[in-house]
């Protein structure tokens, strides 16, 4: 088994030294899915909600997310973004909206928790804007589907 490598040899966190590692062209895709009553999501697919477009504001949420990780997450490197989509996939049928990010950067190190972060926000976003009508929303299966680039290569989800 691998060592967790935000610790040193002596246990304690650090932020790992990525200053050897080749630039390349990373790039991270994560989803996640938000339950939520069929009547929310009528009114959010109808454009009739009082805060206005739902899916557009969550989608600037989710991308202004993955900008700010480093901010977040305490051992996360600053990196320069070169892209940052997110797309958002309502299904009437099963009452969710699906979200999926996809990150990409030419740096030292991987754009996946950027990813994660993006789905997080957007999706909390969507609840922050949607709890007026409907608290019992549920946010789930949240995950990395897959990561390219960097020494370790690409890895995608089964």
């Amino acid at each position: 088994m691998k060592k967790l490598s935000h610790f040193d040899e002596s246990g304690r966190a650090h932020m790992v030294d990525v200053g050897n590692k080749a630039i390349t062209q990373r790039v991270a895709i994560a989803t996640g899915r938000i339950l939520m009553q069929p009547q929310t999501l009528n009114m959010i697919n109808e454009g009739h909600h009082k805060k206005g477009d739902v899916l557009g504001i969550a989608r600037i949420a989710g991308i202004m997310a993955a900008k700010k990780t480093a901010d977040l997450i305490p051992l996360c490197h600053p990196l320069v973004l070169t892209r940052v989509a997110i797309e958002l996939f309502p299904y009437p049928e099963i009452s969710a909206i699906d979200c999926r990010a996809t990150v990409e950067t030419h740096g030292q190190t991987g754009v996946e928790i950027e990813a994660l972060t993006a789905v997080q926000i957007t999706l909390l976003t969507l609840y922050d804007m949607c709890k007026s009508v409907d608290r019992g929303m549920t946010m789930t299966d949240i995950y990395l589907v897959e990561k390219t680039g960097g020494k370790s290569g690409d890895w995608k989800r089964n």
